[in-house]
């Protein structure tokens, strides 16, 4: 989908590649032609796009992936495909067709629709093709969901798959679109696992594959990373894994392949929690060496009851630790911060980015509780009646007050989330990790853009106030995931 999280750095500083469709892609039948379409790179014109793309290709079969904000815009593609070619057939899959299936079958917008994959797609849709050319059949297929009249039948879901069994994912000249980068370099991605074990109640994982983690051979992830770095001449690669370290001997093994294999300049960016991180320096310190410069952390929060009722426990002495070996041994830390929890007031939400600020990470990436479909998180929500939003998908990317809490309804909860920000966090300074990692768009952030934007910040603040600031901000992003082109379907 062309829709992105808003916040500017996603908008035009980095466009990572998905790797969910390359993978889906890689692994249809070879005798199938297979082209592949990432509209993150045709924000500006997607009708257009995807017109002149329709008319060169005429596929049999388009597949659409779709996170639950991007859902409202991927029915909007699949009507204007079928006007464009009305005899396509379109299947959808990912989160929210997983979590969703029922409902989706339902809906007046499934008339677009005529396929539903529910988990992991490698199989499903590798099997659908070959059942649309005769030589599988749809009742057979597990995990499908497929028209039968006017009505959907779903099939008993399948099994997880065995991660060594599939083959690469797209990243030659099937992949139309191109251009992808973090910041003023090429970036590419790969998974070296699937799953989480924790018991994270925001989170829909275990809706895609249980709670379960599983690994795949050591040297496929080998063949990812030279097919990247030699065919691709790309250097940095965005890791996947919703928790790579849950298997740390694993994570070492790994690293020392890697350290083996003899990469110059190799950059290797990943999410992990906290927990794993702190209780392992040799890990932390090995993937240091491997080429690890960045890392995600799930820190979510400095309460212990907030993080109780996100079913995270007591982590805040181990998200201070995590912070100090990553930095120890030269990685950066990007840290995750959740607001919305049922007890915030402005006072905590201000005290949140105090301790984030006190535990020293790198850069925040903070999000607002969303209460997600089929998540524990949001039946507690519904039960406290605190879900001021339970049916516009648009907004479900984590930015946005889709809830109140006891003493904040959603409009105040969005103003804290944005103000408290400003004041206790302030202009992003790049620590000198990440100065040396990026030279050029650091110099250019600290000479140039982050200048101007003091000055134009300063005006609009003599002019409108912190309030009217934040009108002026909130009304820019919510322009971002608006397409003209597609306002008729």
């Amino acid at each position: 989908m062309p829709d992105v999280v808003p916040v500017l750095v996603h908008e035009a500083a980095v466009h990572i590649p998905n790797l969910g469709i390359a993978s889906v892609g890689g692994n249809i039948d070879s005798h199938h032609d297979v082209f592949l379409v990432d509209l993150i790179r045709k924000r500006r014109g997607v009708k257009k796009y995807l017109t002149k793309i329709m008319a060169k290709i005429v596929p049999d079969l388009v597949g659409l992936s779709a996170m639950a904000w991007q859902y409202d815009t991927c029915i909007k593609i699949a009507h204007l495909l079928k006007e464009v070619q009305p005899q396509v057939k379109i299947v959808i899959g990912g989160y929210h067709a997983t979590l969703m299936a029922d409902e989706i079958a339902e809906s007046p917008e499934s008339q677009w629709i005529d396929f539903i994959v529910r988990g992991e797609g490698e199989e499903v849709c590798r099997r659908l093709v070959n059942a649309l050319d005769g030589t599988d059949i749809l009742a057979d297929i597990p995990s499908l969901s497929h028209r039968e009249g006017e009505s959907f039948v779903h099939n008993s879901l399948g099994q997880n798959l065995d991660l060594a069994t599939l083959k690469p994912p797209i990243r030659d000249k099937r992949r139309l679109t191109w251009g992808y980068h973090l910041m003023n370099a090429g970036i590419e991605t790969l998974e070296t696992s699937r799953g989480c074990t924790r018991s994270c109640n925001f989170c829909s994982m275990k809706n895609m594959y249980g709670r379960t983690f599983r690994t795949y051979p050591i040297s496929r992830v080998l063949y990812d990373i030279d097919d990247i770095y030699y065919k691709r001449k790309v250097r940095a690669i965005f890791i996947t894994d919703d928790n790579m370290v849950l298997n740390p001997s694993r994570v070492m093994e790994l690293c020392d392949a890697i350290i083996a294999r003899g990469y110059k300049k190799l950059r290797l960016f990943v999410q992990a929690d906290c927990v794993t991180i702190s209780q392992h320096e040799d890990m932390v310190e090995k993937m240091a060496a491997a080429g690890f410069c960045s890392v995600f952390l799930g820190i979510e929060n400095g309460s212990e009851r907030n993080l109780s009722t996100a079913g995270k426990g007591d982590i805040v002495s181990a998200s201070k630790r995590a912070v100090e070996l990553c930095h120890k041994h030269g990685i950066m830390v990007i840290g995750g911060l959740i607001f919305g929890f049922p007890d915030d007031d402005a006072e905590s939400i201000r005290e949140n980015y105090e301790f984030f600020k006190e535990i020293g990470a790198d850069a925040a990436y903070c999000q607002i509780i969303t209460p997600y479909p089929k998540t524990g998180m949001r039946d507690q929500l519904l039960a406290r009646n605190l879900v001021t939003n339970k049916t516009d998908y648009r907004k479900y990317n984590g930015l946005w007050a889709n809830v109140r809490t006891d003493f904040l309804d959603s409009n105040e909860l969005q103003y804290q989330f944005w103000y408290q920000r400003q004041v206790v966090l302030g202009w992003w300074a790049p620590p000198e990790s990440v100065r040396r990692q990026g030279r050029l768009w650091v110099w250019v952030w600290r000479f140039m853009f982050k200048p101007f934007l003091r000055i134009h910040y300063r005006r609009v603040m003599e002019k409108y106030g912190w309030q009217g600031r934040f009108q002026r901000e909130i009304e820019r992003l919510e322009r971002m995931n608006t397409f003209a082109d597609l306002d008729d379907y």
